[in-house]
């Protein structure tokens, strides 16, 4: 299996923490665990906006966004970077075995407006809106000021990530057709199932070991879980649907494939 190295990165990047914090050991290994998956997890994102480019050619989507999309892929690995170097402030070592890594889908049963359209759904609208939500979360329960700051950095780019499939709905609109309309609000109940299962796979349904756990950066698993359906109910449904899709009812009955 691949091994992701991040430990020269890591240590050229400097980062301290900045001050003592009284860690037990089950905390330490927690937060070292964690700052880890996150290295791994931004370091493999990289490829999902790196698949988007050639979908977004086929589609003669505007050159503007297609290298926005290429910005993104240099910000996923700089965020892998940043975690690499938490974990290693935290005595951790930032170097972990790389999952196998399934193609992101082509749809190439769909012609390339909605081809792309699925993915930019999916990765943006989705996921990167959902980690605003729970980056932002963990920012604010942060201790150490160097490590809220870290996290206010990767917080920003991932605000951009999920703004640009906003957006191009917005520009996109007058080529959505009702036919197009439909088939996407089948889609986003795979989309919406795979979302779910993503997710909660990531996020344990038990509490942080302690509030000094938590404050470098070990999140609470049920606050996580909540705040994931909050944001899908209050955040992702109503933004669709003011684009004209079924994204309530395609969330419905989302919930019934099991995860």
């Amino acid at each position: 299996m691949p091994v992701l190295d991040l430990r020269k990165q890591a240590a050229a990047a400097g980062f301290e923490l900045g001050e003592a914090v009284d860690l037990s050991d089950l905390d330490r290994a927690s937060a070292i665990a964690t700052w880890k998956a996150r290295m791994v997890n931004e370091h493999i994102s990289a490829r999902v906006f790196a698949a988007l480019i050639p979908q977004m050619m086929r589609a003669e989507i505007d050159a503007d966004h297609q290298a926005a999309v290429a910005e993104m892929i240099s910000d996923e690995l700089r965020h892998a970077r940043l975690c690499a170097a938490a974990a290693l402030s935290l005595g951790g070592d930032p170097q972990a075995e790389l999952p196998p890594l399934p193609p992101v889908p082509e749809h190439e049963d769909a012609p390339p407006l909605e081809a792309v359209l699925r993915n930019v759904i999916s990765i943006s609208c989705l996921s990167e809106t959902v980690a605003v939500a729970l980056i932002d979360g963990e920012r604010l329960r942060a201790g150490p000021p160097a490590l809220a700051d870290l996290l206010k950095k990767i917080l920003a780019d991932e605000v951009q990530h999920a703004r640009f499939g906003w957006r191009l709905l917005d520009e996109i609109e007058p080529r959505i057709d009702d036919a197009l309309r439909a088939r996407l609000g089948e889609y986003l109940v795979d989309a919406f199932a795979h979302l779910r299962q993503h997710e909660l796979a990531h996020i344990p349904p038990r509490p942080a070991p302690s509030a000094t756990a938590e404050s470098v950066g070990v999140c609470d698993g049920n606050d996580a879980r909540a705040l994931l359906f909050q944001t899908i109910e209050e955040v992702i449904l109503p933004g669709l649907t003011a684009h004209g899709l079924p994204a309530k009812a395609a969330w419905e009955r989302s919930l019934a494939i099991a995860v």
